[in-house]
C-alpha cells in the first residue's frame, strides 16, 4: 500500500525526521489560504498521486506569489498527470501539497528498502538527487551506495558514517545526518514499511537536512496489525477492479495486454503469464482465484476479467487440485449467464474432476470456448486469438 507525500511527510514528523512546513488543498481557495497560513513569500505546489516523476509532467511548481498559489493550484486540480509511473492512462489530481521554500544548497537521494537478495533492509543513497535514480543505477552505478543493516543490531552509527563519508557531506552536516538516517530507520521498522524514499534531501544553511519529498510504501501483509496505517489508504488513487477483487478474496493485479488469465495458484499464475509471454503474447491481468475457489469466486473473476475492454481472448488455466474443475466450469458458467462474452475462451482443465469439467462445458454448447491440449496448447491459442 502506498500513501501520499503530505501523509508521508506527517509520518515522517511524529518519527523526528526532519521536513519543511506544508498542508494539504482540495481547492484553489484552500491552497491560497494554506500558503497565508504558512506565510513567507514563496511556496511549492506539489500535485499528490501515487506515482513518481511529478515534476517532469509539470505536477510540481514553485510559486512567488499568494496569486500564483491559487492559479497553479486550480490548473493542476483536476488534471491528468502523466508520469513514467503512471503509464498513458495518467492520473487525476484530487488534491495539491502546499510547501514553504527553502534556499537549497545540494540535493541527494536516499532510501530504506528490502534487499530480497541479501534479506535485509538496505539503506541506497546517491550524491546525485532530484534526478531519475533509475538512469543513475543504469548508466553509473558507481554512484550509488548501499549499507545493508543485519536485523540482528539494527542500525548502527558506523551505518550513517558509511553513507555519510560516501556521499562526501561536510564534517559540521554529519551530525545531523546520522539523526536523519536513525529516525527513518525507526519509522521504517515501527511501521512495516517495505519502502522509504526521500529524492530529494536537501542540505539547507546552516548544515540542516530536510526531506524535500517522500514516498513511502508498505507491506500489505502488515496491514491488519497497523490499523492507523491502513487508515491511510486513498483508494480513489488505486485500480477499482484489483479493490473488488480484493472484496472477494482474489489475488488480481491489472496490467497492460491483451490475454485475460484467470489461474489457480500464484505459481501456476506466473507461469501462465510467462509462456503467454514465450508465444509473443502479453498477459491483461495477474488473478489467482486460490485454492478453495467457489463457483461464485469463480464468476466475479470472470466478471472483472471481462470488463476490462483491452481483454482480447481469456486462458483459463487450472490444476484440480483443492479446487475442482467442475466448479470452475460451473463458474465459467456463471459468469456467462450474467454478462454476454464476446472473446473467445481457451480452457486447460487438468486433475480433479476434469473429465466432468470438460464435459459441463462442452454440454453447454458455449461457442466462444476453446479447449486445449496442454500449457503450451493453450497459451498458443490464447495468444492467437488475441491478435
Amino acid at each position: 500500500m502506498n500513501i501520499h507525500e503530505y501523509q508521508a511527510k506527517e509520518l515522517f514528523r511524529a518519527f523526528g525526521v526532519p521536513v519543511l512546513q506544508g498542508a494539504v488543498a482540495f481547492d484553489a481557495q484552500e491552497a491560497k489560504l494554506r500558503a497565508v497560513e504558512l506565510g513567507g513569500d514563496i511556496w511549492v505546489v506539489k500535485a499528490q498521486i501515487h506515482a513518481g516523476g511529478r515534476g517532469k509532467a509539470g505536477g510540481v511548481k514553485l510559486a512567488r506569489s499568494l496569486g500564483e498559489v491559487e492559479t497553479i493550484a486550480r490548473a493542476m486540480i483536476g488534471s491528468k498527470l502523466v508520469t513514467p509511473q503512471t503509464g498513458a492512462a495518467g492520473k487525476i489530481v484530487q488534491k495539491v501539497y502546499i510547501e514553504s521554500g527553502a534556499n537549497i544548497q545540494k540535493e541527494f537521494y536516499l532510501a530504506i528498502a528490502l534487499d530480497r537478495a541479501l534479506e535485509t533492509p538496505c539503506f541506497i543513497a546517491s550524491a546525485e538527487g532530484g534526478v531519475e535514480i533509475e538512469e543513475i543505477a543504469r548508466a553509473t552505478p558507481e554512484k550509488i551506495i548501499r549499507a545493508a543493516i543485519d536485523p540482528a543490531i539494527g542500525f548502527q552509527p558506523f551505518h550513517a558514517r558509511k553513507l555519510a563519508f560516501a556521499l562526501n557531506l561536510p564534517k559540521e552536516a554529519r551530525g545531523g545526518f546520522f539523526n536523519l538516517t536513525k529516525a527513518l530507520f525507526a519509522c521504517y521498522e515501527a511501521t512495516d514499511a517495505n519502502l522509504i524514499e526521500i529524492n530529494p534531501l536537501a542540505l539547507l544553511e546552516g548544515a540542516r537536512f530536510v526531506a524535500l519529498d517522500a514516498k513511502v510504501g508498505f507491506d500489505d501483509n502488515a496491514l491488519f496489525r497497523r490499523p492507523e496505517i491502513a487508515a491511510l489508504r486513498d483508494q480513489d488513487e488505486e485500480e477499482p477492479s484489483e479493490i473488488e477483487a480484493q472484496r472477494h478474496n482474489l489475488s488480481y493485479v491489472k496490467l497492460d495486454g491483451r490475454v485475460g488469465c484467470m489461474v489457480n495458484g500464484a505459481g501456476l499464475a506466473m507461469a501462465t503469464m510467462d509462456i503467454i509471454k514465450h508465444e509473443g503474447g502479453f498477459p491483461a491481468n495477474f488473478l489467482d482465484i486460490g485454492g478453495g475457489a467457489s463457483p461464485e469466486t469463480v464468476a466475479k473473476g470472470f466478471e472483472i476479467i471481462l470488463r476490462d475492454q483491452s481483454v482480447k481472448s481469456i486462458f483459463i488455466n487450472i490444476f484440480g487440485g483443492i479446487v475442482r474443475c467442475d466448479r470452475v466450469a460451473n463458474g465459467i458458467l456463471e459468469a456467462a449467464r450474467k454478462s454476454e462474452i464476446k472473446v473467445p475462451v481457451v480452457v486447460r482443465l487438468d486433475g480433479t474432476n476434469a473429465d466432468l469439467a470438460r464435459r459441463i462445458l462442452r454440454e453447454a454448447n458455449m461457442p466462444n470456448i476453446v479447449a486445449a491440449d496442454n500449457l503450451a496448447d493453450g497459451a498458443k491459442k490464447a495468444v492467437a486469438a488475441a491478435n
